[in-house]
């Protein structure tokens, strides 16, 4: 018996569940269902009076259920009023307002209205719509004073619109129907009253005015524009003052600052109720001077994060769908360099009912077991009430299988009879729920609502959806099956829902095929098959990468795939989530984005975007766009000191490439207008430095930014500052005294530069005299030049010079002393003993005395031999005779020279050199050089090639550096890879200058080398190659011979 009872719990409890599996599905509209409410208009329902009123009640069921309604609690006979009609096959109301002739009126029909759809199964009803309709009264008429106010003392400005339905939006403006403007010190209140925290003498006005705008009837009422006078508190007149007490006139209502005072709300506590899932809104507005800051806490708590807002300029705290945990107290706190004020508003979250489970739909199979489940929760607790078919389940008719146990009704052991639809009502004194749930009775064997042979598409190794959408009554089991017969499927590679899906977690190329769902109950059986096919992903194989460009550049982003052969994709570019600006200089390419003279708006994320009809895949890349720097701006002068002035600017945009340095460049407007100077440069960081600056100088400063693009445009110039004049800092530089002439001193220097001058009236102090001597400093002032000329001097002596700068205000300090000398004479003496020291055949060593100093006359530059070639010792004449120069700086004594030509007679002198020019030359000296080695030959030239012999001829060298004595001539035979054979010498007389070589041996290549020779040795050589003459007759018999010649 205890093993009955287990198993019988175990099928109530397992008949549950499959209970609720069915509740899921929708009873399919060919079998018999009790009515179900598919549209119904909101429970508060404000219509407008210029339209018709539409109240919707739509449903579905097996017989197409009717419709009846009730208004007030009461039937609501249609047919009696010809300005209501009910749509056909729908319970919709339209009443007919804007084409009654009668002139019908949308109040005639406020009230309570509630509909009822009803077939042979049961019957459903709508929440209770409560119909108004919307009002946009006119304001009031009252009379407005005007209103005075002292300056600094706080205002309102009273709003008081017409109660609407639904309440007016309020906002104020002026008569040119321009929003007045609000900030921390003027805003409205949440009931439209405009708030002054302290008034000042530009709030004076005499056109405020209130607007209310109604959005259901789409109107706008204005109130009468009030007047705003401020009294600034320096022009209080007599009558006024006079009306003061003490405490008014020495008080705080006329002091210029004071303490925050809370406007709104009032006193030191409040308290404000709300219900759940509705917008919190708190507001405190305060008066003061200075103007006070608002600012919110909550006790013993944190402000929601995501969902506090603070509006109004922080005087609104708003927190959106507010539960139950935001109850607590909430301290607006309001303050000013003075002091502080603050409020506490104790917050209570009422809850109108919400659900916790709604009853939904139940089908069951005759003698099956179910139940209804209605769970709601609110503050207070809501109560639950049932009612069968619109009418409460106490006095509705019973049902044998029908338990209620509070929010839970039970049946047992169903029958046909059973099919009804229940209604649970969840109330509370905030508000109600209502859900409609039937149950319905069938028998039904199993249908798959699946369409047969279904194909599914699946990216592989993504999850894989197979449907098997079924009805029955019982509930039917579900089996899938691989192929049309194949084995049952299980495993952990499965997954099977309740609503008979079958998923494939992770689909692989070999899950493709065809898949059988059957459903099965105690009335029948039934399969159908669908179709899976395994797609290849779609892949980006070349991203957009990340890019710089400078500003008017271009650029390319790519974008390659790789997709299913059997897959139509699309590509799509966005622009930071969003599509591409519609702009021709964006050209979308097969696989790339091109982007022509690119803006500075052209920057931020670009993302790729290929779709299929299965897959999407996406990669993004940024771009920025550089360029180089806007110039800085707002320069400003701080700081004026006489030769310091501290300079400070706004950067301007660095265009996304960092600043890197400043460069500050000057004007003097007084010397040269439009011409802009270096000055200085700083870092990239710094935006103010102090700036360095000569007297007397009318500056104006300019600045660019320069970054790794380039340098921005300058700045906008400074305000002037012009320095005051001083005596000069600085004398002229370059000083130097030179000769122009044998008795005269050409004194020079660099002139300073007019910011140098440091005020007006520049000249200059010459002052000069003899090195060594006892002479005192001859000086003379002279004009702003660069030269003075001493005349009557002794030649080349040396003097002291020194040029001291001054102007109106003083000298200069004192300058620095330079040697000098007057102008130089030629030298008046040659060197002596010269002497020339012969060292081989092309070189000789030149010795001389040097030359006094006081005899140079002048700058020793050095000195300079002359030479030339007189004739050659070999008997060869001189077509041209050549002279030459060598010059030896500084103080030499001796010089070597080289190139001389050998067997030759020379002749030479040598000067003394200075800055004037050249002395007298000594007496030439002449010396002869030795023989040398000879040049090569002329020529060589090889005659009459025979079968063994071969004839030389030759020219003497064109510079045989001596007598030559004879020739050598040197050969060897070589083949055709130039592999070289016996070397064989001969000696040629002198007189020869041709020669026969016989025996040589048939059809070779000989190579002959040439040389002249004197008594010191050979010459350079000459070389040539000639070749035999074959002879066939007598290769048979060839043998090598001695060598003759003649």
């Amino acid at each position: 018996m205890e093993w009955s009872s287990s198993i019988s719990e175990s099928r109530l409890s397992l008949v549950l569940i499959f209970c609720q599996i069915i509740t899921a599905l929708d009873v399919p509209l060919d079998l018999p269902q009790p009515p179900t409410i598919t549209q119904q208009s909101p429970k508060d329902y404000i219509v407008d009076p210029r339209e018709n009123i539409v109240i919707q009640c739509e449903a579905k069921g097996k017989p197409p259920p009717s419709f009846s309604w009730t208004r007030n609690g009461t039937h609501f006979d249609i047919d009696k009023d010809v300005r209501v009609r009910m749509k056909p096959h729908s319970g919709t109301l339209i009443i007919n307002i804007i084409n009654d002739e009668n002139g019908g009126k949308a109040e005639t029909y406020e009230g309570v209205y509630q509909c009822t759809a009803r077939n042979e199964l049961g019957a459903a009803i709508s929440n209770n719509i409560v119909i108004r309709s919307s009002r946009s009264p006119l304001w009031t008429k009252e009379k407005l004073v005007p209103k005075t106010v002292i300056e600094g003392q706080y205002a309102i400005l009273p709003c008081r619109p017409p109660i609407g339905l639904p309440p007016p939006i309020i906002f104020w403006m002026d008569n040119s129907f321009q929003k007045l403007p609000q900030n921390n010190r003027v805003s409205q209140s949440l009931n439209g009253d405009l708030y002054f925290s302290n008034v000042k003498p530009e709030d004076s006005r005499d056109d405020y005015i209130c607007y209310a705008r109604f959005n259901h009837t789409q109107t706008i009422q204005q109130k009468q524009p009030i007047s705003l006078k401020v009294e600034p508190v320096d022009s209080l007149n007599e009558t006024i003052t006079a009306n003061m007490s003490d405490s008014d006139f020495y008080g705080d209502r006329l002091s210029p600052e004071r303490r925050p005072t809370l406007l709104l709300p009032t006193g030191s506590t409040s308290s404000k109720t709300e219900l759940r899932g509705n917008t919190l809104l708190l507001e405190c507005i305060a008066e003061g001077l200075p103007t006070p800051l608002i600012r919110w806490i909550k006790e013993g708590g944190e402000l929601p994060a995501n969902r506090t807002f603070l509006d109004n300029f922080h005087k609104t705290l708003k927190i959106i769908d507010i539960s139950e945990a935001d109850s607590g107290k909430y301290k607006c706190i309001a303050s000013n360099l003075l002091g502080s004020a603050h409020h506490v508003i104790t917050v209570t979250v009422k809850a109108a009912p919400y659900w916790i489970r709604e009853p939904t739909n139940l089908v069951l199979s005759p003698g099956e077991s179910g139940s209804l489940i209605c769970r709601a929760n609110g503050k207070p607790k809501p109560s639950i009430s049932w009612l069968a078919n619109g009418v409460p389940i106490a006095i509705a008719p019973e049902d044998p299988s029908r338990n209620v146990d509070g929010d839970t009704v039970i049946f047992t052991d169903v029958q046909e009879r059973s099919s009804a639809v229940y209604q649970c009502n969840a109330s509370n004194e905030y508000g109600y729920l209502l859900a409609n749930a039937f149950v319905n009775v069938l028998a039904e064997p199993p249908r798959i609502l699946t369409p047969h042979n279904e194909l599914y598409q699946v990216i592989a190794n993504k999850p894989a959806l197979l449907d098997c959408a079924f009805f029955g009554s019982p509930v039917p089991e579900i089996e899938w099956f691989k192929g049309v017969k194949g084995s049952i499927l299980q495993g952990n590679q499965y997954v099977f829902h309740k609503n008979g899906t079958l998923e494939i977690p992770v689909a692989q190329k070999d899950s493709a095929g065809t898949y059988t769902c059957v459903a099965r109950n105690k009335l029948g059986k039934v399969q159908n098959e669908v179709q899976l096919e395994i797609k290849e992903p779609t892949m980006i194989i070349k991203q957009p990468e990340y890019k710089v460009v400078q500003r008017t550049g271009q650029v390319s982003f790519e974008c390659t795939i790789k997709h299913d052969a059997t897959l139509v994709p699309t590509v799509t570019w966005l622009k930071d989530g969003a599509e591409l600006p519609s702009d021709e200089r964006f050209i979308v390419g097969k696989h790339n984005l091109t982007i022509m003279n690119v803006t500075d708006k052209d920057g931020g994320a670009y993302t790729c975007i290929a779709n299929t009809t299965l897959d999407s895949v996406s990669a993004s890349a940024v771009l920025t766009v550089v360029d180089r720097p806007d110039p800085p701006f707002d320069l400003e002068l701080t700081d004026h000191q006489e030769r310091t002035v501290q300079l400070t600017w706004i950067p301007g945009n660095d265009n996304n490439s960092p600043i890197t340095k400043f460069v500050i460049e000057y004007e003097d407007a007084m010397r040269e207008p439009g011409i802009w100077n270096y000055l200085t440069e700083i870092s990239g960081i710094l935006t103010t430095v102090q700036l360095k600056l000569s007297p007397y100088v009318n500056y104006s400063f300019r600045v660019i930014a320069v970054n790794d693009i380039g340098n921005s445009q300058p700045s906008e110039a400074s305000e002037q500052y012009f320095t005051k004049a001083a005596k000069p800092d600085d004398n002229p530089t370059g000083v130097q005294g030179i000769g122009s002439e044998p008795d005269n001193l050409v004194i020079m220097w660099e002139p300073l530069k007019h910011f140098q001058s440091n005020g007006p009236g520049l000249q200059y102090k010459v002052s000069w005299r003899q090195k060594d001597g006892d002479d005192d400093w001859t000086s003379v002032t002279v004009a702003n030049v660069s030269k003075y000329i001493v005349s009557g001097t002794p030649t080349f002596a040396p003097y002291e010079i020194k040029v001291q700068a001054l102007n109106d205000l003083g000298l200069a300090p004192e300058p620095t002393t330079t040697i000098g000398h007057s102008g130089e004479d030629l030298p008046m003496v040659a060197p002596g003993n010269l002497q020339v020291q012969v060292v081989n055949s092309t070189l000789a060593k030149v010795q001389w005395d040097p030359v006094l100093l006081k005899y140079v006359r002048g700058h020793l530059q050095g000195y300079k031999i002359y030479y030339m070639k007189v004739e050659s010792l070999s008997g060869r004449i001189n077509q041209h005779v050549e002279k030459k120069a060598l010059s030896f700086p500084g103080n030499k004594t001796h010089g070597m020279l080289p190139g001389l030509e050998p067997y030759s007679t020379y002749k030479l002198n040598v000067r003394v050199v200075n800055g004037k020019g050249e002395g007298p030359a000594t007496p030439d000296e002449t010396f002869k050089t030795p023989e040398g080695v000879p040049s090569a030959p002329s020529f060589l030239k090889i005659t009459n090639p025979n079968l063994d012999s071969l004839t030389l001829e030759w020219g003497p060298p064109s510079h045989p550096n001596g007598v030559v004595v004879g020739y050598i001539l040197k050969f060897q035979p070589i083949n055709n890879t130039h592999e070289l054979g016996r070397l064989e010498e001969i000696s040629i007389p002198a007189n020869e200058t041709s020669l026969i070589l016989s025996n040589l041996n048939y059809s070779t290549r000989y190579k002959f080398y040439f040389y002249a020779q004197t008594s010191v040795g050979a010459g350079s050589q000459i070389t040539e190659e000639a070749v035999t003459i074959m002879d066939e007759g007598k290769m048979g018999m060839y043998k090598e011979r001695p060598l003759t010649f003649e």
